[in-house]
């Protein structure tokens, strides 16, 4: 029988829950690195038992950890993340040049195929690699080269948040950035553009239509489909079926198209999630009611998924990072909210539970299956 194991990110450490496939009950360990904000932690496709964790805190910095047993155990790797050559200066938030500035790794993306590579996606925005398991890292410095002085930092900062690796063709690479826009390369990494043809941001652009400046909050595709991306963006849920050439809008009847996850199901490639927030600036449900939204379509018609959530007086809020899918044959649904709960659903978002409160605020979810 499988096991499940549901990696999270908090503010104040990381756990690890794990179920059988029947995914009913869960065993809760961890914190692990109490106290400090876990942006992200994921593990290898290619060694499930290979863990990276993001840990960082404002007062002592940047550290990425490694587990090689399944997070039993953990040794702190490369900490060092130099810019490439002189970075230059990135757009600030008052229209100024500021001088690019290292914070934080928001992201974690281990390739599929080897367990010692794995990219970073950091704040200010740029794509780092390690090829020795997390032991040193090398930006790929071209993707500055796309319009990088125009990046302005959205509201949580300039910040490369989203990585997808294309599982058909390893030279082909997805970024998203807040509030830079969808970048691509197709070499590797060597070089790239702004993919953004069709996004409109009217509230926060002065040209609604540039190429780079959009504040896209997340990005997901399904293995099968490499070429259909999923967008949700500050405002608009978006889709494209050719790779980010083009995007048109696809949020129907959803009671708001501001949010922060999106989700593609393992099994059914046009059929995804999203969990809609009031607006950019009230960032709780609707109605105080938490639902998540299931187009079946690939968008456009949506609806409410509903049974287990509180359906009143409910003011929370669910990240970008904070949303993950399994791959057993019912497709099981994750998500973790700012009031420290994880939700799960094992039969693809038609009935939920939580399974476990309390928790600090949860910043990321990722969810492996072992044998």
């Amino acid at each position: 029988m499988s096991q499940v194991r549901v990696l999270v990110g908090t503010r104040k450490g990381a756990f690890i829950l794990t179920s059988d496939e029947q995914r009913k009950k869960w065993d809760i360990s961890g914190p692990y690195f109490a106290g400090w904000e876990i942006f992200h932690i994921k593990g290898s496709p290619a060694d499930p038992n290979r863990l990276y964790a993001s840990q960082s805190t404002s007062w002592f910095g940047q550290i990425i950890q490694r587990s090689d047993d399944g997070g039993q155990t953990w040794q702190p790797v490369g900490k060092d993340f130099a810019y490439e050559g002189d970075p230059g200066t990135h757009q600030w938030y008052d229209g100024t040049q500021h001088p690019w500035e290292f914070n934080r790794v928001w992201l974690l993306e281990p390739s599929p195929t080897d367990a010692d590579v794995v990219y970073a996606g950091v704040e200010d925005a740029a794509l780092f690699r390690s090829s020795d398991g997390g032991m040193t890292w090398q930006e790929l410095p071209a993707l500055r080269d796309a319009k990088g002085h125009l990046w302005q930092p959205g509201a949580g900062g300039l910040c490369l948040h989203t990585i997808l690796l294309d599982p058909g063709n390893p030279r082909r690479i997805f970024v998203a950035i807040s509030a830079a826009g969808v970048f691509r390369s197709d070499d590797g990494g060597e070089s790239w553009r702004p993919v953004t043809n069709g996004l409109h941001s009217d509230f926060e652009l002065p040209d609604a239509t540039a190429e780079v400046g959009h504040c896209v909050h997340n990005i997901t595709m399904h293995p099968s489909r490499p070429n259909v991306l999923f967008m949700q963006k500050h405002w608009d849920v978006m889709r494209s079926d050719n790779g980010g050439e083009l995007w048109h809008e696809v949020s129907g009847n959803l009671p708001s198209d501001f949010g922060f996850p999106i989700a593609v199901h393992a099994h059914e490639p046009n059929t995804i999630y999203v969990v809609p927030i009031k607006s950019d600036s009230e960032h709780y449900p609707p109605d105080g009611k938490l639902r998540v939204y299931r187009s079946r379509t690939g968008g456009d018609e949506w609806e409410a998924l509903t049974e287990g959530l509180p359906q009143s007086n409910c003011y929370v809020n669910v990240l970008r990072s904070a949303m993950a899918v399994d791959t057993l044959d019912s497709c099981g649904i994750y998500f973790g909210t700012t009031g420290g709960q994880v939700y799960a659903s094992a039969d693809s978002g038609d009935t939920w539970m939580a399974i476990v409160h309390d928790l600090p605020a949860v910043l990321s979810v990722e969810v492996q299956i072992l044998p």
